[in-house]
């Protein structure tokens, strides 16, 4: 009965500040952490950054949250903006988790499929950057927005090959010789396979963002 009466009123664009604002520390985060994985001292130089960025990123989250609280008129459904910003911040914070794994276990050498996982982490923070600015009007943007969480989707399924492939390599070459750099290097691969699963999962949010509103 109220439908009418909720389009008329102004809605809180803030929301979309906020996102913007998230997914540029996300975006930061993603660059950092594939800096660490040139590994040597690249590594300790660049793992501050990943944690900073992190609670710059909490922070926003924290924001989000306690305004879809206050607000009165949300620009869409509210538990698609707790899910969204929810699993966004889940991205950073998997990262979060692969950096301190790295330093854990004084990682200063990274294999190929390693960087190259690093590399889709880093692509897949910039589609959800580039997503961003457009929740400000879905309808035009609906198809951009749709093929972006493809996008993402296709890059999660190229990390998990990247995770089989590099897992088998690590396995054959310190089967009968160094258990431990096996150890370690499941590890660090499990880590960067989860930051791609967690993008995976923002991209599932904007699909279904796009899909209510279109």
């Amino acid at each position: 009965m109220l439908d009418w009466f909720h389009k008329l009123m102004p809605k809180e664009e803030r929301f979309f500040e906020l996102f913007a604002g998230h997914s540029e520390k996300v975006a930061a985060g993603a660059k950092a952490l594939r800096h660490m994985l040139n590994g040597g001292e690249a590594v300790p130089r660049h793992f501050q950054e990943v944690m900073d960025r992190e609670q710059e990123a909490d922070d926003i989250t924290r924001e989000v949250l306690m305004a879809v609280r206050r607000t009165f008129i949300t620009p869409f459904d509210r538990g698609a903006i707790r899910n969204l910003i929810t699993s966004m911040d889940n991205s950073i914070d998997q990262m979060q988790k692969t950096a301190k794994g790295i330093i854990l276990f004084e990682q200063r050498s990274f294999t190929p499929q390693m960087k190259e996982t690093a590399d889709l982490i880093v692509k897949c923070a910039g589609l959800v950057q580039e997503a961003m600015p457009l929740l400000r009007s879905i309808s035009p943007h609906a198809n951009r927005l749709s093929d972006i969480a493809a996008e993402v989707s296709q890059l999660e399924g190229r990390a998990d090959e990247l995770h089989d492939t590099g897992l088998k390599e690590l396995y054959q070459k310190h089967l009968n010789s160094d258990p431990l750099a096996f150890f370690v290097g499941n590890e660090v691969y499990d880590h960067l396979e989860k930051v791609v699963d967690r993008f995976d999962d923002v991209a599932n949010e904007i699909h279904g963002i796009v899909i209510e509103h279109v």
